[in-house]
């Protein structure tokens, strides 16, 4: 299937939040044709606060595989509705504001009741907790380098942590300590970090335009997560699966990379506790990237596991 014959549509999904002060909307990109007769695939994206853009070489599912792919920006983030006056404010971004979001999204779509989920990152934790729900529509679930909980993410940060040069780990620690996380030289060490557990390939123009909007708009990712992947101060530092994975039911898919912020550690219960059936996929060559690193792989497994009929 050429990628001339793909339908690309966007749009924007009115969004009913009366705390929010204004009228919302969540910006959507369907790639495919949602009549098609195949399931299409929603995908979340991580952060909280790194828009779809980085997502965007899972379009190979739709031109490749025939999949019908759907981005979306979660409020607050790319081209859905900002609320930069929202920012410290933990009573307004909380989880069950994304997924009244993705409810709602889905009921706008008309597909909520026949759609597979793929999270990455915190989209997998938002997806491994809607899969919790049980609703009816949900199929079948990935989640794609995700923890099963914050705590279990941040030993698994501690331990990365001590790989890094001696140097780059006490200018961390230093500037944590300092409370000048947003300094130069903070942003530096940060980025060696990255380059060894979120990105070991150069960063494809798509993930450094999504990272740019934490820069362009903090708001979400400093009010739920903090000031990088390994130093957690927000809303979700105590957040956990542990308890409700066992309620997710639908055949799940658990990716993630040998070098990856979110080890195996993190994505054990997952494996353990969910009742469903699960298969765990670890990647040799990626880190928290995997269908950047290794995408024609990834790809691969994810349009295997979506086109079983199990």
């Amino acid at each position: 299937m050429g990628t001339s014959e793909i339908i690309t549509t966007e749009g924007e999904a009115p969004f009913s939040l009366p705390a929010a002060g204004k009228d919302c909307v969540t910006w959507y990109k369907i790639v495919g044709s949602l009549t098609s007769g195949i399931r299409p695939l929603v995908t979340l994206h991580g952060g909280p606060g790194v828009p779809h853009n980085y997502l965007l070489s899972m379009i190979d599912l739709a031109t490749k595989y025939g999949i019908p792919v759907i981005f979306y920006d979660q409020l607050g983030n790319g081209k859905s509705t900002h609320l930069p006056e929202k920012r410290d404010d933990t009573t307004f971004w909380t989880e069950q504001l994304f997924l009244d979001e993705l409810d709602n999204l889905l009921k706008f779509l008309g597909i909520d009741n026949d759609y597979a989920l793929l999270g990455q990152s915190w989209g997998g934790m938002l997806g491994s907790r809607h899969a919790s729900r049980q609703p009816p529509g949900l199929k079948k679930l990935i989640i794609e380098s995700s923890p099963a909980s914050m705590p279990l993410w941040e030993e698994a940060a501690a331990y990365l942590r001590t790989l890094l040069p001696p140097e780059v780990a006490q200018v961390l620690t230093d500037h944590e300590i300092a409370g000048t996380t947003e300094s130069a030289e903070y942003q530096r060490a940060m980025a060696i970090f990255y380059e060894r557990f979120l990105c070991r390939i150069p960063f494809p123009t798509e993930l450094e335009e999504a990272m740019q909007w934490i820069e362009k708009d903090p708001t979400v990712y400093f009010t739920m997560n903090g000031p990088s992947e390994f130093f957690v101060t927000g809303s979700l530092k105590t957040w956990s699966m542990l308890e409700d994975a066992i309620k997710i039911t639908v055949p799940t898919l658990l990716i993630n990379g040998a070098y990856d912020e979110a080890r195996d550690s993190t994505v054990y219960p997952y494996f353990e506790k969910i009742s469903g059936p699960v298969r765990w996929v670890t990647l040799a060559e990626s880190s928290h990237m995997c269908h950047w690193e290794e995408r024609e792989k990834f790809m691969e497994l994810v349009a295997g596991f979506l086109n079983r009929n199990a």
